[in-house]
Formats: C-alpha cells, structure tokens, sequence
C-alpha cells in the first residue's frame, strides 16, 4: 500500500509500506537513447526579450520619459533587453553534431583504436559556440594511449587535439585488486 493511499488518520503498519522509485527512474519506462537539448532553443528568449525591449523604448518614446509612471528606467531597460535578446540571437547556435558524430571525428583524429571515451559539451567564445569535448583512451587493457579532442558542434571540424601516452601506472594492480575484494569477502 502507497502513503497516498491511506485514509486520513489511520495508521500503518510499518510492514505494509513499500517504496517505490519515482516515474523519471523507473528503468522499465525507459523508452530510448538520451537527446541532448539543441543550442538554438536560446533564441526563443531572445525574441523575447527583444519584444520587450522594443515595447519598453516605444512606451519611452510615446511618453518622453517625463511621465509618472513610465521614466527613464524604461529607456535603459529597454536598451538592456534588445542588446541581451541580440545576444541571445546570435549565441543561438543549431547543434548539428551530436555525441555519436564528435566521437566518430575523434576517433578519425587521434589514429588509435578507441576504447573507452566520455563525451562533454562545452562553449567556447564569446558567442558561445558549442564544442564536445571528447576524452577517450586506446582499446587495450590497460589502455596504454590516451587523447583530448575538441570537436565543434555546428561543423564537426576538430578544434584541437592531443594525445599522449596513458601516464597511469597499473602494474602494481595486476588484478590483485580483484582478488583482495573476493577475499575480503
């Protein structure tokens, strides 16, 4: 029985409440690969506040600025909300290049069997162009190369790139880490 559906006032047995993962966890409504928001939705803010900006400066402009209730204060607003709606026009880039495509560039880039990879989206400039930052490592185990990979994410072009040897040193765990959890266990 669910705490919603107790009457009012009754109590509940403690054996007879059972808990239960909330929808947006729930592994069995799982109903595919995550999407990743695209960068354009910035302009629809933008109008916004471009619409606003503009409807400021006009109550401005039909008033002078001398009356009680519409002053000064409209025009710098006003100002203020067409130059951040600009702004977000112009940040508002369309994110052609998913995860699935940046990694498949890094992977041509850094000339190495890829094993495992993590992917990030990040901004870069003023304008906040979005890049994936892809880190990934070479396919033996232990991997012994790994690579950082800027790819843009309007174009797909490689923005930088490093790789270098795998630093980490795990010889010393030669599996023994496994053994020591089973026989701590």
């Amino acid at each position: 029985m669910a705490d919603d559906e107790v009457p009012p006032g009754e109590a509940v047995d403690d054996a007879e409440v059972r808990d239960v993962l909330p929808d947006d966890l729930d592994i069995s409504e799982f109903v595919g690969p995550y999407v990743f928001p695209n960068n354009n939705r910035r302009r629809v803010p933008g109008y916004l506040y471009l619409l606003i900006g503009v409807g400021c400066l006009a109550a401005w402009a039909a008033t002078g600025g001398d009356a009680v209730l519409v002053n000064d204060g409209y025009l710098a607003a006003g100002i203020a909300m067409v130059l951040i709606g600009a702004y977000h026009l112009v940040a508002g880039w369309n994110l052609d290049v998913d995860e699935r495509d940046a990694l498949v560039a890094a992977t041509e880039r850094v000339g190495f069997p890829v094993g495992h990879a993590s992917a990030q989206l990040g901004w870069r400039g003023l304008r906040s162009r979005p890049t994936w930052r892809i880190l990934l490592y070479s396919a033996e185990n232990p991997p012994t190369r790994r690579g950082l990979v800027l790819v843009d994410g309007v174009d797909g072009e490689i923005v930088a790139w490093f790789t270098e040897e795998n630093p980490e040193d795990w010889s010393d765990l030669d599996g023994a880490l496994g053994r020591e959890a089973a026989d701590a266990s």
